[in-house]
């Protein structure tokens, strides 16, 4: 990567390739926050430059600081195998959206006002992200929503105990602020139509999700007393909270799985237990998720699904059978087979099926939407009907929020370029000479702090319910945010000036400084790997690994000859051509 004595702007197809490697855990979050820098802005304070670094990418900063799956964090360097545990990236999120100035500048077109109009199906995460880039884009957004409340899943999937509503809708209402027309109550089929849509507006994005609940086709599962697991959920946050008995069993390994558990005690349940098919080890929630459950008093029962739900109309109990796990299968999880013969019964007042859900078809458009569901090809936002397109879980089926608001964000890119004929927005890597860390070497033996939660237990349980992760104090945050090794920070050998002494290699705390005989680099000219040699008539050059690492600025001080910089590489999103507000 070459220095610049001024920063730069690079579209540099090998400056993002860099990106990819060396800050693994902004590559690793859908929308590519900039996470060293806001983890950066919490150290110095400045919680409300960490909010706003996180608006410009995720969009519901206090949402995802609580609710995200936090791909990040299983990227984290901090997390790799020699080095501890990985960086509370989210709570550091969170705490953000906590402490900031509250008063958050109104945004910007980005373009001039188009007369254009869009009409989004769906006020979910991924409606909401794609109304807010549309509507700054200077297209005329429409959102129209079944449900009275905007949020989708996001208000109507999640209990308060993990989203509180007013965090929820503070952050719902700056979008919707925009300029964006919201019409609720409003249902597709029922409502209004695709055909009457594309015909009163110049484009329709499809992001309703997936609220149709899978079926376990097992005898018994239309009894009184079993609910899928979305319907659940949406019944209790819609003010219509389901009657439980006192034993009630979970179907399901997700986060509506744990939700509905936990919920369910909250209803009064004394006996609730999570049966998975496969293993605790193979669950996808967060640990601190299960480890809230099994605090609050759910079990959770491993290899096991269930065969017949018994009873006479009404649940009595339900007829399991052993599982046994094999080999990893294609997608990754591993293979699941029943045990012949080992059937066993459990008693059960209440079953909740929370084992997925798919999109809800649509009155039939015309033959390019078969069984009722509009499609669009890979890697496109487009359907074959002309102004159609889709995005989010109804597309891709269930998925994570974060993931919800990138296909938004990408399903917004496309409809502008279509409708304006040019991109918006693009990304750049910035490349700024900077100063060495100021992190003392202590500060990477600093252990992660866990985030504090309500006690005592029975506050929990109170009528009114009461968020159960309280977050970090500033003074956690700051501590926490010590930890970050600000992957960012790109440190490089002169080698022109380099005189091999070495000094760097012997200070540094891991194999990262190496003596190489040749360097191997990808079609974009980025490197991919290298020989290393410990044969001084071999060696050609010495490199930093920043695969490996730890920006901790050992090398840059010991080094006689000043022949080591550093900069900052930053990947962002800039406007394309910002324009005056007609």
């Amino acid at each position: 990567m070459t220095r610049k004595a001024d920063p730069i702007q690079s579209t540099r197809a090998e400056d993002f390739d860099y990106m990819k490697v060396n800050v693994p855990c902004q590559d690793a979050c859908p929308v590519l926050t900039n996470v060293p820098a806001y983890i950066r802005a919490v150290y110095e304070n400045d919680f409300t430059l960490s909010y706003n670094i996180n608006l410009e990418s995720n969009l519901f900063p206090g949402v995802l600081g609580r609710i995200c799956s936090r791909p990040c964090e299983s990227k984290c360097r901090h997390g790799e195998k020699e080095l501890g545990k990985p960086v509370n990236i989210c709570y550091l999120k969170r705490a953000a959206a906590d402490f900031r100035d509250r008063q958050v500048p109104r945004e910007t077109l980005i373009h001039h006002r188009i007369s254009k109009n869009v009409a989004i199906v769906g006020a979910g995460p991924s409606g909401l992200a794609a109304a807010h880039d549309l509507a700054l884009s200077g297209l005329s957004v429409s959102v129209l929503e079944a449900m009275e409340k905007p949020g989708g899943m996001l208000y109507y999937g999640i209990p308060a105990f993990r989203l509180p509503r007013a965090v929820l809708t503070e952050e719902i209402e700056r979008v919707l602020d925009l300029g964006i027309d919201f019409r609720p109550g409003i249902r597709l089929g029922k409502d209004i139509t695709l055909a009457g849509l594309l015909k009163d507006f110049d484009a329709v994005l499809l992001a309703t999700g997936c609220y149709h609940p899978r079926r376990l086709n097992i005898p018994g599962e239309a009894f009184d007393g079993v609910f899928s697991g979305l319907q659940f959920m949406m019944d209790l946050n819609s003010g219509r909270p389901p009657r439980v008995g006192k034993k009630v069993l979970v179907l399901g390994a997700g986060f509506t799985a744990f939700d509905c558990a936990r919920s369910a005690l909250r209803l009064g349940a004394e006996d609730v237990s999570i049966c998975l098919r496969r293993t605790e080890e193979d669950l996808a929630v967060t640990r601190e998720e299960v480890l809230e459950a099994k605090r609050e008093g759910v079990r959770i029962e491993s290899l096991m699904v269930a065969k017949t739900i018994l009873g006479n109309g009404n649940l009595k109990r339900v007829e399991f059978i052993r599982t046994r796990p094999g080999l990893p299968g294609t997608a990754g999880k591993r293979e699941i087979t029943t045990i012949k013969g080992s059937e066993f019964v459990l008693d059960a007042d209440t079953v909740i099926a929370a084992t997925g859900q798919g999109p809800e078809p649509i009155p039939i458009l015309d033959e390019r939407t078969p069984e009722g569901i509009v499609t669009v090809e890979k890697g496109s936002f487009r359907s074959p009907v002309a102004g159609l397109f889709a995005a989010g879980d109804y597309v891709t089926g269930p998925s994570t929020v974060i993931q919800a608001i990138a296909a938004g964000r990408k399903a917004a890119a496309a409809i502008v370029t279509e409708m304006t004929g040019r991109d918006c927005r693009e990304r750049v890597v910035r490349i700024e000479d900077t100063v060495t860390t100021d992190r003392p070497r202590t500060w990477d033996f600093l252990p992660t702090l866990e985030i504090p939660t309500l006690e005592p237990m029975q506050d929990r349980f109170d009528i009114n319910p009461k968020e159960v992760e309280l977050g970090y104090a500033e003074e956690q945050a700051q501590t926490e945010s010590k930890r970050c090794y600000l992957c960012y920070l790109h440190y490089e050998i002169d080698i022109k000036r380099c005189i091999y002494c070495r000094y760097c290699i012997d200070v540094a705390p891991r194999d990262c400084i190496k003596l190489v005989k040749r360097m191997t680099t990808n079609e974009n000219g980025a490197v991919t790997g290298f020989e290393e040699t410990s044969v001084w008539r071999d060696v050609n050059g010495i490199i930093i690994d920043n695969s490996r690492c730890i920006r901790c600025g050992a090398c840059m001080k010991i080094c006689p000859v000043d022949c080591i910089s550093v900069s900052k590489v930053q990947l962002l999103e800039r406007p394309i051509g910002r324009a005056e507000e007609a």
